[in-house]
């Protein structure tokens, strides 16, 4: 079926709140087989209510709207329905006294105001009457309108548990089988993956390919339908074939996978260990590996060595070296990485040191000038990228290249040519 979301607040259009309600509905949606034409976000405003639902409804075999449905004045979705469908408002006695029983310890103007949850366009069905939260689906020229709080976790709730499976058994529509992935990319740039891959879109009808950058990341989705899940299944597997092999290594993981948790794993497997050195990230590469519970299995702790002083007194690095090469060096680089394995025991330390600007560059050195060091049991390695965005970005991505040297490094695989949109030069091993 083709549906459409519409999230509805002044706090979304305003940009208070992060909508991700619209998210989280359209990606399990498109999980179990049906296809989103569009989502909008629109305020508080009745008129406007009413003309994108009606709107969407002659576009859409169903509505999923979400917010609105509280018991302040600012919550205007059930009367604005109520006009743009001519459904009158009708008080539903069976739903107040849900609500009655729910709010019963509430002070007594509370429990006034939570009347209005039970006056609904007339024809509304409560869509869980043992539920807390409101929420309400009726049927427009056959087509099924749902009516989801605004609260994430109660909208998710509603989603998984009713929603769904009142579209899976929607009389005449026919239920297809879906097999999805997502395959999580580093070190190539969304245009460069297009170019892989093209050859494999138009080819299947029941196949589709979609390209997502999530900075610094590119994640590629891999959607196959089938009449049957035989069908669906054997074609998915033919595709993720391909895919995973023209993606190569620099693909890390899919799904839910991330380059820290992918990094923890092959550390935790080998029962090894890493700390940092970090100056022109200042702690994010220890940050994003902490993220992952558990992480103190593998990973020891670091050193923000962000002035020359404490290169020099924390890890060791030789006042020689900055003389001479530079903090921002492949020198340094290295006396930081093998500085950190001397002073912590662990088996593998990574390092990094660069411009990440706006300020500090130089002809010879431009903002965005990157040197990583990764010193483990048998060599020491160094690397220089070439980054280019704001300071953020910068250090964003010189934060995930020191993780993805690592993951290289303890698979065995050679070290990555890093081209990403934004002007992202090659590394050189140095």
């Amino acid at each position: 079926m083709i549906g459409e979301i519409i999230a509805i607040g002044d706090e979304l259009t305003s940009g208070s709140v992060l909508n991700t309600t619209s998210y989280f509905a359209a990606s399990h949606l498109f999980a179990a087989g049906h296809e989103v034409l569009a989502m909008t976000t629109i305020g508080d405003d009745p008129e406007v209510i009413g003309r994108t639902l009606q709107r969407a409804l002659q576009r859409a075999d169903f509505v999923i709207v979400t917010g609105g449905l509280g018991p302040t004045t600012d919550d205007l979705t059930n009367a604005a329905v109520s006009s743009a469908l001519d459904r009158p408002a009708t008080f539903y006695p069976e739903i107040f006294k849900k609500i009655q029983a729910y709010g019963t310890n509430l002070p007594t103007g509370q429990q006034i105001s939570l009347e209005k949850l039970a006056w609904l366009p007339a024809g509304a069905h409560a869509l869980n009457t043992e539920a807390k939260m409101a929420g309400y689906f009726l049927v427009q020229d056959g087509k099924p309108i749902f009516f989801l709080p605004g609260v994430p976790q109660e909208m998710k709730d509603l989603l998984l548990e009713t929603v769904l499976t009142r579209l899976a058994v929607w009389e005449g529509e026919e239920v297809r089988q879906v097999r999805q992935k997502v395959y999580k990319v580093v070190g190539l740039a969304e245009s460069e993956i297009n170019r892989k891959l093209a050859h494999l879109e138009g080819r299947d009808p029941r196949v589709r390919i979609g390209y997502y950058p999530v900075f610094p990341e590119v994640h590629v989705s891999l959607t196959v339908t089938g009449a049957s899940s035989q069908e669906a299944e054997t074609a998915f597997k033919k595709y993720d074939g391909q895919m995973t092999a023209l993606l190569g290594d620099c693909c890390y993981g899919s799904g839910t996978d991330t380059l820290e948790s992918v990094v923890g794993s092959l550390l935790a497997g080998r029962g090894q260990t890493v700390a940092v050195a970090e100056s022109c990230t200042g702690g994010l590469i220890g940050h994003t590996l902490t993220k992952i519970a558990g992480s103190s299995a593998y990973f020891l702790g670091g050193v923000v060595a962000y002035s020359d002083a404490l290169k020099e007194r924390l890890l060791g690095v030789n006042r020689e070296i900055i003389l001479r090469s530079g903090a921002v060096s492949a020198d340094c680089a290295r006396a930081m990485a093998e500085g950190m394995r001397r002073v912590t025991p662990v088996d593998h330390a990574l390092a990094v040191t660069g411009i990440a600007g706006p300020t500090g560059g130089s002809e010879d050195k431009p903002v965005g000038t990157v040197y990583f060091g990764l010193a483990s049991p048998d060599k020491t390695q160094t690397f220089l990228f070439h980054f280019s965005g704001d300071r953020r970005q910068v250090q964003a991505l010189a934060s995930q290249t020191a993780l993805d040297l690592l993951r290289r490094h303890l698979l065995g695989l050679n070290s990555l040519v890093l081209i990403m949109d934004g002007g992202q030069c090659k590394t050189n091993r140095l």
